[in-house]
């Protein structure tokens, strides 16, 4: 019967009160922000990636031997 009665309590739904269902909730809570942190940054980092060497095209008197007229 006290088992029954416990279980209306507002207070046992609380984060101070019961902290067997809070830390159930908060760590994965924490474990989803951090899989969408890596997921978001990983994203980042693949739409900034590196897209090679452009082809840039120097003048020839800027070289190491530079050619003239």
């Amino acid at each position: 019967m006290d088992q029954h009665l416990e279980n209306k309590d507002p207070k046992l739904k609380d984060i101070a009160y019961s902290w067997v269902d809070s830390s159930v909730f908060l760590f994965y809570l924490e474990v989803f922000c951090i899989v969408a942190f890596l997921v978001g940054a990983s994203y980042g980092l693949y739409t900034h990636r590196y897209k090679g060497k452009p082809e840039v095209e120097v003048p020839g008197n800027t070289l190491y031997t530079p050619q003239y007229k």
